[in-house]
């Protein structure tokens, strides 16, 4: 892995564990086994890595989710199916560092604006990538309904970290919410 991506991959382990505060240049860089000089040559500011270090997750996660869409439209499953489909993919990814740091920058971004275009982004990807799951399934009206679907999924990492329940019931509740247009 290169020193670029180690960097990125330790701030976010930081951030899952031990929250944005855990992360100064030096911490990050004895973790990720690199210089402080290399870890500020890549990253110039805090906001720099924090902004990056989400951008990489969120575009990780996208290409997991996209293969599990691929997958889906290719088993030819129906709008029924596919809500036991997003649990499992969630249950992949439920407890993770990276899912608790991914939400904490989210959190982060509200109080900085360096950090919040970058988050407004990744929401506006993961909208892009429900909407296109819902319409892969047939769901009447994809753009209508793809930002709650994110919502709740959100809402439901959430709730998955305060109460360290699973994923069970995810289904359950993108039926819910769905309700008619899963029938589409």
């Amino acid at each position: 892995m290169k020193p670029r991506d180690r960097i990125l991959a330790s701030a976010l382990r930081l951030i899952g564990e031990q929250g944005v505060g855990a992360v100064t240049n030096r911490a990050v860089a004895r973790a990720a086994g690199v210089s402080l000089g290399s870890l500020t040559y890549h990253f110039p500011s805090q906001s720099d890595l924090l902004r990056e270090a989400l951008r990489t997750f969120v575009d990780g996660e996208i290409e997991r989710i996209r293969a599990h869409v691929e997958q889906l439209r290719a088993s030819g499953a129906d709008p029924a199916h596919a809500a036991e489909e997003v649990e499992k993919a969630i249950v992949e990814f439920a407890n993770g560092p990276e899912q608790i740091a991914n939400l904490e920058l989210h959190l982060h971004a509200a109080r900085d604006p360096a950090v919040r275009e970058t988050s407004a982004r990744s929401v506006a990807a993961y909208d892009r990538l429900a909407t296109a799951v819902l319409t892969a399934l047939g769901v009447a009206e994809p753009e209508r309904h793809a930002p709650a679907v994110v919502a709740l999924l959100y809402g439901l990492a959430v709730r998955r970290l305060a109460t360290g329940e699973g994923a069970a019931g995810t289904a359950d509740a993108v039926r819910l919410l769905l309700g008619d247009a899963m029938k589409a």
